[in-house]
C-alpha cells in the first residue's frame, strides 16, 4: 500500500506545548495528529449516517402519514433514564 502526507500545519507554540504535554509514554506527535485525525473522520461519518437516518425516517413518516407523538417519545427515553440511573446507584 503507497502512503501520502498530511499538510503541514502551522500552529502557535502554545498549542504544540499542550499537545505534547498530553502525548503518553512512547507516543509521538505524529501519532496523536494520525489518532485525532481518524477520530474526526469516524465523528464525521457517523454523525453524516445519524443524520441520513434521520431524514429517511422523517420522509418515511411524510409518506405513510405515521408519527410517533413526542409525549410518548419523551415518555420512553424518561423511562429508560430512569432505568439507568438505578443500575447506576
Amino acid at each position: 500500500m503507497k502512503t501520502t502526507t498530511i499538510p503541514p500545519l502551522r500552529v502557535s507554540p502554545e498549542l504544540r506545548k499542550q499537545a505534547e504535554a498530553v502525548l503518553e509514554k512512547g507516543e509521538t506527535l505524529s501519532g496523536f495528529v494520525l489518532e485525532a485525525v481518524n477520530r474526526n473522520i469516524e465523528y464525521r461519518k457517523s454523525r453524516q449516517a445519524f443524520i441520513d437516518r434521520g431524514l429517511a425516517s422523517a420522509e418515511q413518516a411524510r409518506k405513510t402519514g405515521k408519527y410517533i407523538p413526542a409525549e410518548k417519545v419523551l415518555a420512553k427515553l424518561d423511562r429508560r433514564l430512569a432505568k439507568a440511573r438505578q443500575r447506576a446507584a
